[in-house]
């Protein structure tokens, strides 16, 4: 596929300005930037200047309601393609690591904006950070969304944490629950843990949620049900649920949901967005207005990156960060990045926009090393160097993709690097 290339400039770059600005902030936190300077880079892409805000938790309670009702459905085909098949149920993450990134994330001041991820409720985690304006979560799995339908009526069905959790696993809650507001995330799990769940409040959860996924305009029987099973699995394994493949027994460095959630960032503080009432609120406060947006695509496909790319610009907002997970290796290995990094290259941005991936090293024995106790390691890359190095001199490999303009977020910051 032909890449249409935007109108290059010389001097100093702005691609150099972002190099130092993330040097610079990096150096306060121990962390090191690995992007080479603008002498080894002939040119740099004109993008859009940084001018998105830092979003708070105020100004997110300000946030006008997006249409819901059957016009979130409208919303979620409209930017949606046909779906297709992955060898897993997702219903959680495998990525013990996935809250890494977060304290670069704060340093960098990667707010507001928009935001783009896949996979399931992980995503919920970097928004509660990011605090974005709109997330629009785009798996190739119509299951996914189907899945966030449901985790989107037990947001807005669930004042608290504790309540959330209790709808979720379909357990009783605590008595007095509007006490445990201020209550650790690891006592709320702990009661969780502690309860059984009843045919009473399994029916009870079940039906609140196909009640509310109906009024989304889903009442398709075949959509009810397959998101009836998917909370089952919630409800039947409780905390221990984990990640499962297809045809291939999960593996033993696999998370369960009890870990995924009480997980700590790279300061040893737990950052889900579980983790205090203010995270929870944040997310559920996009849920309750209809700004997170699941959609069926994959993100080298023809429709739906593209979709939300042009909705970015409507809205006038600018990108804030892109998770991936690990699908740019799939990718890869389907020979398709160009197509996502084509459609990404068309993303509105600023210098403060970041692409968040995962690595699974466990094939070739080299790439970036998982921290102790970790199967997978999360990267952090301005979007602005991945769109660069694509529309000029291109990647050569996976690993080049990976390894290049990364900030490792493990080692400190050597200026001499």
């Amino acid at each position: 596929m032909h890449t249409q290339r935007l109108p290059l400039r010389p001097a100093v770059s702005r691609f150099e300005a972002l190099r130092l600005r993330l040097s610079s902030a990096l150096a306060a936190t121990g962390l090191a930037l690995l992007i080479p300077s603008s002498a080894a880079c002939a040119s740099e892409t004109n993008r859009a200047p940084a001018s998105t805000q830092p979003a708070s938790t105020a100004k997110l309670a300000q946030l006008e309601p997006l249409p819901g009702g059957t016009q979130f459905r409208e919303r979620i085909d409209a930017l949606s393609e046909s779906g297709g098949y992955f060898d897993t149920d997702n219903l959680i993450s495998n990525e013990s690591s996935y809250l890494h990134p977060v304290r670069a994330l704060n340093q960098l001041g990667v707010r507001g904006g928009a935001y783009v991820g896949v996979g399931p409720d992980q995503n919920f985690s970097y928004i509660a950070h990011i605090k974005p304006e709109i997330a629009f979560i785009v798996d190739v799995r119509r299951d996914n969304m189907l899945q966030h339908l449901l985790l989107k009526a037990i947001f807005e069905a669930s004042g608290s944490r504790v309540e959330y959790l209790a709808m979720l696993y379909a357990r009783p809650l605590p008595p007095d629950p509007d006490s445990w507001t201020d209550r650790p995330l690891q006592a709320q799990i702990a009661w969780i843990d502690d309860q059984s769940s009843t045919p009473e409040l399994r029916a009870q959860a079940l039906s609140q949620v196909a009640d509310r996924v109906r009024s989304y305009g889903f009442d398709n029987s075949e959509d009810l049900e397959t998101i009836e099973r998917f909370h089952d699995q919630f409800i039947r394994h409780g905390l221990s649920l984990r990640f499962n493949s297809h045809g291939r027994p999960p593996r033993s460095t696999y998370p369960d949901h009890r870990r995924l959630l009480l997980e700590t960032d790279l300061n040893g503080e737990q950052a889900s967005f579980l983790a205090s009432e203010t995270l929870y609120e944040d997310v559920r406060t996009l849920q309750l207005t209809n700004r997170i947006i699941p959609v069926v695509g994959n993100l080298a496909g023809p429709e739906a990156l593209g979709n939300v790319g042009r909705r970015m610009s409507e809205l006038d907002l600018e990108l804030s960060a892109i998770y991936t997970s690990n699908v740019e290796f799939y990718l890869w290995r389907q020979r398709s990045f160009q197509r996502f990094a084509d459609s990404l290259a068309s993303f509105p941005v600023n210098d403060r926009s970041v692409l968040i991936r995962s690595y699974f090293g466990r094939s070739w024995g080299m790439g970036p090393r998982a921290l102790p106790g970790h199967g997978s390691v999360q990267l952090v890359q301005s979007v602005d160097d991945l769109v660069q190095t694509h529309q000029n001199d291109g990647f050569v490999g996976y690993h080049q993709l990976i390894e290049r303009g990364r900030i490792d977020l493990t080692r400190p910051y050597d200026p001499n690097r």
